[in-house]
């Protein structure tokens, strides 16, 4: 199994599991910029050298030997369920990716098709209804993560428990699991407990939104998009993200989390 959407520094300063639509392109090339001075010169998900990743054959080695050494400071950053699965509707779904296509080729079809949802025309910018589409999605999103149907379920929106848990499981530990609410706060401890060849001042770093710009802006308000069905449908997927790491499932308008995550508990219930 070894360590999926896990990333190292080159100068070996920090190690970092990513979990998609959690701050991931920011936090990447601030450990870019921190080993180099300067920024990967575009989306930091396609870079093939200056960062070590587990995607990358010849960084494996290195990444396995210092992730189970336990040596390396080694961290991960979450995301409010409720935000996280809509951005990823409205980023995944209706928009055009950075390659001038829809995601995943037929994906987009395929839901138009089966689950009858909109996306905003073929250009992803013509006006639709944004909450019956995306009520749509999240029965889709329940059936490939409940029945693996009718596709296995995507990254970008499956249990962030489910990411973090491939680290802890095979031999990781983790010192820190930030909030994409409170990036600032939790990356400033993060780089305080490090090393790193240049000093990174985290004030003058700029948000990297891979993301922005794919799809239409969400209309509404978050708690709009979820009706009781809707949050129903959330905490049979997303039950363990909500509880390991403190969001308020109650009130899908709170975004901020409610409570400090219990590194202890990650690592029991996780690791199994």
């Amino acid at each position: 199994m070894g360590f999926p959407g896990t990333w190292m520094t080159e100068s070996e300063s920090v190690i970092y599991r990513v979990v998609p639509k959690c701050a991931c392109s920011t936090i990447g090339q601030i450990m870019y910029y921190s080993d180099h001075g300067q920024f990967f010169d575009g989306d930091i998900h396609d870079s093939s050298k200056g960062l070590h990743k587990w995607a990358q054959d010849n960084s494996q080695a290195l990444i396995e030997r210092t992730v189970k050494a336990q040596q390396t400071y080694a961290f991960t950053c979450v995301r409010n369920p409720y935000t996280r699965v809509l951005s990823s509707f409205f980023d995944k779904i209706c928009g055009i990716q950075r390659n001038g296509k829809r995601y995943r080729g037929n994906l987009v079809p395929l839901l138009i098709q089966k689950y009858g949802i909109e996306v905003g025309g073929d250009d992803g910018k013509q006006e639709f209804d944004q909450i019956k589409s995306f009520r749509r999605f999240l029965l889709f999103t329940r059936d490939t993560i409940r029945w693996r149907k009718p596709m296995e379920p995507d990254i970008h929106w499956s249990a962030m428990s489910g990411h973090v848990a491939t680290f802890v499981a095979n031999g990781g530990h983790y010192d820190k699991i930030c909030f994409t609410e409170k990036f600032n706060e939790g990356m400033d401890d993060v780089l305080n407990h490090i090393q790193t060849p240049h000093k990174v001042d985290l004030k003058a770093i700029p948000k990297f939104n891979e993301s922005e710009g794919h799809g239409p802006k969400r209309a509404h308000p978050v708690e709009d998009y979820f009706d009781d069905l809707s949050m129903h449908l959330i905490w049979e997927i997303y039950k363990r993200d909500f509880q390991l790491f403190k969001y308020d499932y109650d009130n899908p308008g709170n975004k901020m989390p409610i409570g400090e995550i219990d590194l202890d508990e990650v690592h029991a219930k996780l690791g199994d």
